[in-house]
């Protein structure tokens, strides 16, 4: 989810979702272990861009554009430290050393600035009464693509995505994953008896 809530920031979908999304992915046929191994999702969003999430590039998030490209990772390499990639990764290159060195001018996009780290900045939002750097919305739109991507690894086809509505449209197949039978004591069709 973290590098998704960068991405959609990067493409201006902070608040909304892809709009079309296909997938694929191998899955553990015996285990405990029931997570997906491979996978290659294909999400496309309403403002044109496409969002393209998989097992075999590097991890973290790399914007294309007209003028070459950046790939960004978080903490420098995008992982926990437990993870096999941990530490292969530059947390910022471009295909062009220039464009890190460019300066935003005045007049160009400013992206929110803080110089806390999340928890600082919620607590200073709470103090001063400023939106946070990463609103609730923004979390739950990030949080619900990946729930739409890892639903396209297991409904086959092209799936198409209403993020207005939070429903795939024409596939109750797809529609039927979107929630599950919450577990005692949270679901709705237990009554606690005295």
């Amino acid at each position: 989810m973290h590098h998704i809530d960068i991405a959609h920031w990067g493409m201006n979908n902070e608040y909304t979702g892809p709009i079309e999304v296909e997938g694929h992915a191998s899955f553990p046929k015996t285990g405990l272990w029931d997570v997906h191994l491979d996978f290659d999702i294909k999400a496309k969003y309403a403002n044109g861009v496409t969002m393209l999430i998989n097992s075999k590039n590097t991890n973290g998030i790399k914007f294309e554009g007209t003028e070459g490209w950046i790939f960004v990772a978080r903490d420098g390499g995008g992982v926990t430290a437990s993870d096999p990639v941990a530490g292969k990764n530059a947390a910022l290159m471009a295909s062009d050393p220039k464009i890190l060195s460019s300066v935003i001018g005045q007049n160009e996009i400013q992206l929110y600035a803080d110089d806390h780290e999340q928890h600082g900045n919620w607590l200073d939002c709470i103090e001063n009464k400023k939106p946070t750097i990463s609103p609730a919305e923004v979390a739950h739109r990030s949080c619900s693509a990946c729930l739409v991507a890892h639903i396209a690894m297991k409904v086959p086809g092209k799936l198409y995505w209403d993020p207005k509505t939070e429903k795939f449209k024409n596939n109750a197949e797809a529609n039927k994953l979107l929630s599950r039978t919450q577990r005692y004591p949270y679901g709705t069709n237990y009554i606690k008896k005295a």
